[in-house]
């Protein structure tokens, strides 16, 4: 059987990496669980002390239910390495999509995203492979790919 999951990323600023994930992602603002106004309220009622809770916009999920929520979770330490895990986002239509034409939509998406906050990193190109990418960081420095 199947189970449920969300994707936690560890951050400074959730509503800043939410925005942009949503965004990036065609994601939406959760609403806070039925028959509560707030997620404050829901914390509050499952316990989490005050000083703990927070209304600020920290969780996103696709609109059409098929991919998995994302939860920006608070943390004190700054990202010291690499990602373990990153997303791929895919823009290029794919192999039957012809190079010049998947490369200038990756290159778009590229713009697009580094429009909304995120910083360029590198080029990811082989001679001979068909395979074009750019490697990115979101506002918090977390990497991701757009092929």
């Amino acid at each position: 059987m199947a189970v449920r999951f969300q994707i936690v990323i560890d951050v400074h600023d959730p509503e800043r990496e939410a925005r942009f994930w949503m965004e990036a992602l065609g994601y939406v603002a959760e609403p806070p669980p039925a028959g509560f106004a707030t997620w404050g309220d829901y914390w509050a009622r499952v316990g989490v002390p005050a000083e703990d809770r927070s209304d600020a916009l920290d969780r996103i999920i696709d609109p059409s239910g098929a991919g998995p929520r994302i939860w920006f979770h608070v943390v004190p330490e700054p990202k010291t390495g690499k990602n373990r895990l990153h997303f791929d986002l895919e823009a290029s239509g794919g192999l039957d999509v012809p190079m010049a034409v998947r490369r200038a939509r990756v290159e778009a998406e590229a713009a697009r995203l580094v429009r909304l906050g995120a910083t360029r990193l590198e080029t990811l190109e082989v001679a001979g492979m068909e395979h074009y990418a750019v490697a990115m960081a979101d506002p918090e420095g977390n990497e991701f790919d757009i092929n």
